[in-house]
């Protein structure tokens, strides 16, 4: 991004009330298409696509993809500062709704201190990938305090939480094998099933029975995946009744537990623990993004699945170790999230106490069981337009349409953290009603 000429720096200000905005005021023509309309083009150069590209995203870039990569200008604590990349300004004190942050782990002086300390000791990067020399003791204290918080005999950490999944799912399967994953299964997922080369089926959202059919007269390994919190709607799978058809089916069970790991169950071990079915799923792969505040993934089981993901997970085999500054950021923040379950009580506290507020507001907030709360506009043309509206209200949060959901399902993904305060949370809401009722979208 280029330096800008002049930087403002302007408080949030609430939105101004009118008259219930026409859709014909709302709909430009570049915005009735996407991404999918060039993903494939004609010509023999791979870079004939470009050139349409590029001209489509430069009329919808200032119609509203600009909200996408705006540059924070602070830590993702509960209000944050944020660059307006089409008023050049800086707008202060946006109440945040955009972070993965959900306990409000990431910026806690224990973590900046880990942080620090990692630094002074051990440089930047770790300079090495893991097999060689980018291992250090704090990646293998990290792997031996989530092989304890898991309860389960290794784990194996990863650069990324995508990578986590990619080379989990691609270092097991292979061509021959069946994958069957629900289809609102994310993306790291859906790219590990293809590089696997295995055979691979999607059964409708936490439709049992179709995944029963899916399994059905398959003879060979069979892998079933499915998420502990399904990242766009907050809604939870019906794990119990999904492991007891798996396993009628002579097929393991993989969970990826990155946006419920740290928050469900008992003792933060996520979906799993809160069902009782640690030992019956046989793979659990989670993140440090999200509410270890942090950067990195994991996948953990028996000690075996570990020793053999170890020599075949080429997502990790090839990368860079993390950094062992992150590794120590991690570490503190998972012996926060152990030592005080008091986080994860405020946490479902806010919850409770903004999906409240929601609804009373006539809010359209879909099934959502969790942290994640998904704003229903189902309106792909209009997402952006109203997502400026909120922009300028004060609040920040993203704006979703396709490709990361199917077309016309839009919405405004919310993250619920245990640091918003009450007062935060009432303010937010009604900020959101405010603008969503401007627009038509919930009930007066």
């Amino acid at each position: 991004m280029a330096r800008p000429k002049r930087t403002d720096i302007v408080e949030a200000r609430p939105v101004e009330t009118r008259s219930r905005i026409s859709d014909s005021e709302l709909v430009q023509p570049a915005l009735q298409y996407d991404y999918t309309n060039f993903y494939f083009g004609a010509g023999d150069d791979p870079f004939d696509l470009l050139e349409p590209f590029d001209q489509w995203y430069a009329q919808v870039e200032p119609e509203g993809y600009y909200q996408y990569e705006l540059p924070i200008m602070s830590a993702p604590t509960t209000r944050v500062d944020v660059f307006d990349k089409k008023t050049r300004e800086i707008r202060k004190g946006l109440i945040n709704f955009a972070s993965y942050n959900y306990l409000g782990l990431s910026y806690r002086p224990e973590v900046k201190a880990a942080i620090h300390a990692a630094a002074e000791r051990y440089g930047g990067g770790a300079s090495g990938s893991p097999i060689l020399s980018g291992t250090t003791e704090l990646h293998r204290e990290l792997a031996k305090e989530i092989s304890s918080f898991k309860a389960k005999e290794a784990t194996l950490v990863f650069p990324t939480g995508y990578s986590a999944n990619v080379g989990t799912i691609a270092g097991l399967m292979r061509s021959g094998d069946l994958i069957v994953a629900d289809q609102w299964s994310h993306a790291s997922i859906v790219d590990g099933m293809i590089l696997s080369k295995a055979t691979s089926r999607f059964f409708r959202h936490n439709n049992v029975e179709d995944l029963d059919r899916k399994l059905s007269g398959f003879t060979g390994k069979k892998l079933v995946i499915v998420e502990g919190v399904y990242s766009m709607d907050g809604d939870l799978p019906p794990l119990r009744e999904i492991v007891a058809v798996a396993k009628n089916h002579g097929a393991r069970v993989m969970i990826d537990e990155a946006h419920s790991a740290f928050v469900f169950g008992r003792n933060g071990r996520g979906v799993v623990e809160e069902l009782g079915l640690e030992e019956a799923v046989d793979i659990h792969l989670g993140t440090f993004s999200k509410s270890l505040g942090g950067q990195g993934g994991y996948t953990a089981g028996s000690q075996k699945l570990v020793n053999y993901l170890r020599g075949f997970s080429r997502s990790r085999f090839f990368s860079c170790a993390l950094a062992p500054t992150v590794v120590a950021g991690v570490l503190a923040a998972l012996r926060l999230a152990r030592s005080e379950p008091e986080l994860r009580v405020r946490l479902w506290d806010n919850v409770r106490f903004m999906k409240s507020r929601l609804d009373a507001a006539g809010v359209p907030t879909g099934e959502s069981a969790s942290q994640v709360i998904p704003i229903m506009v189902r309106d792909d043309a209009r997402i952006f337009t109203i997502g400026e509206s909120l922009f300028r209200a004060g609040v920040f949060i993203n704006p979703v349409k396709y490709p990361a959901v199917p077309k016309h399902r839009s919405r405004f993904r919310m993250s619920v953290s245990a640091a918003h305060t009450r007062g935060e949370l009432d303010r937010g809401a009604q900020l959101i009603a405010d603008v969503l009722r401007e627009y038509g979208i919930c009930r007066p």
